[in-house]
């Protein structure tokens, strides 16, 4: 027996367990039909949940956007960072410190990239097909905003 068709005996019900409530797996690819009218949909419907679901996507490319820039450093495709001239900051101090390449020994800037893409789709995914919100996805994201303060009182 496959993978495959032993999840399908589990969501119809038919295996051990009988769980309750799990639909099947949306396709990994649409009939062109389908895609056509998602792509008219995303794009030119204008409801209150899309909006938020916009403005969320907003923010995540303009966090990408920054982290492509640190990860093009990183990368050494740039030689250096612009950096605002206060007090406290130093771009190239922390872009290229050890720390910035220990997890999985690749530059973190392109993990934050990875992160960023996986939000994005999570974020228009279950606004999209749960109409609810992940209320882990919101602490994780409310518990990064409230990293900031300290992080910028410790680079003093």
């Amino acid at each position: 027996m496959t993978v495959r068709s032993r999840v399908t005996e589990v969501v119809r019900g038919q295996g051990r367990g009988r769980p309750q409530g799990l639909r099947p797996l949306p396709p990994l690819v649409l009939d062109a039909s389908e895609a056509v009218e998602l792509s008219r949909l995303w794009r030119t419907r204008r409801t209150d949940a899309l909006q938020r679901r916009r403005r969320v996507v907003a923010a995540y490319l303009l966090a990408s956007g920054s982290m492509g820039m640190i990860s093009a450093y990183q990368s050494g495709l740039v030689p250096r960072l612009p950096e605002l001239p206060l007090p406290g900051f130093d771009a190239l101090k922390v872009d290229s410190s050890a720390e910035a390449y220990q997890l999985l020994g690749m530059p973190d800037g392109v993990l934050a990239l990875v992160s960023n893409a996986v939000t994005m789709a999570l974020t228009v995914d279950q606004a999209t097909k749960r109409r609810a919100a992940c209320s882990w996805c919101l602490l994780a994201t409310a518990a990064t905003f409230a990293a900031l303060p300290p992080a910028l009182r410790g680079a003093r």
